[in-house]
């Protein structure tokens, strides 16, 4: 049976990943995105003659009024929301002796706040249909820490916390909810890497290669399946053996 599937910034890398995996298995997806407006069109034509649907919805995910708006039209255009994928998320990288207040709040109202603001909107909705699946974007940088990143390592690492809570509120009503943290993955970020700075990364890998954003979305859709249906409050690292 097709379900419905919110992914918030899907319009590009990992996000989109996820997009394809859910709408080539027959899901409907709305994929929320904030600026990205000719990446979410052509994602939307790319995967117009696919078995699912891919619907788009712009949103600021870190404003309130914005995400109820993007939940509301979704149950008023398909009348459930069986999945949301907290995908959204920014860098501001900076050592904190350097970092301004913009750079922390910015990465924490995206990151951290918008989490609390698209599950917080779902929750009413999957508890009284009594079934549901949230899975947040978290870091391997949220785990281990990286040096340059005391603002986005603290926001993931909060997500993860953010879950194990959130797991335990939701397990009586048949909501499952997980987290995944990707290591280093091939998206625009990595392919801007020196070579020297991917020798580097590489070298502290065990499997020796970057991962792929399609390899991280079959870890969401498979914690988004039946086949998932005993695993709540846990975080999986899609990390090739770090950390």
């Amino acid at each position: 049976m097709s379900r419905v599937v919110i992914v918030t910034g899907g319009s590009k890398g990992i996000g989109a990943a996820i997009c394809r995996a859910f709408v080539n298995g027959g899901d409907t997806v709305v994929v929320n995105y904030s600026r990205s407006v000719a990446d979410a069109e052509a994602l939307q034509s790319e995967l117009s003659g696919s078995k699912g649907r891919l619907v788009l919805e712009q949103a600021d995910i870190s404003k309130p009024v914005d995400v109820k708006r993007m939940v509301e039209n979704t149950l008023k255009s398909f009348n459930k929301i069986d999945v949301l994928v907290n995908n959204a998320g920014i860098t501001r990288d900076g050592f904190l002796m350097l970092m301004s207040e913009e750079d922390w709040q910015e990465v924490m109202d995206v990151n951290l706040k918008g989490v609390f603001n698209c599950s917080r909107a779902v929750c009413e909705h999957m508890i009284s249909q009594r079934s549901g699946v949230i899975i947040n974007m978290s870091s391997l940088s949220g785990i281990t820490g990286l040096a340059g990143q005391t603002n986005y390592a603290a926001s993931k690492g909060g997500v993860i916390a953010f879950t194990r809570a959130l797991a335990k509120e939701m397990a009586p009503f048949g909501v499952r909810v997980n987290a995944v943290a990707p290591g280093i993955i091939e998206t625009e970020m990595t392919g801007a890497l020196s070579d020297d700075a991917k020798k580097r990364f590489l070298s502290t890998i065990p499997m020796k290669r970057f991962g792929s954003p399609e390899e991280v979305a079959s870890v969401v859709r498979f914690l988004s399946s039946d086949d998932a249906s005993y695993i709540t409050g846990e975080t999986l690292n899609i990390s090739g053996g770090l950390p």
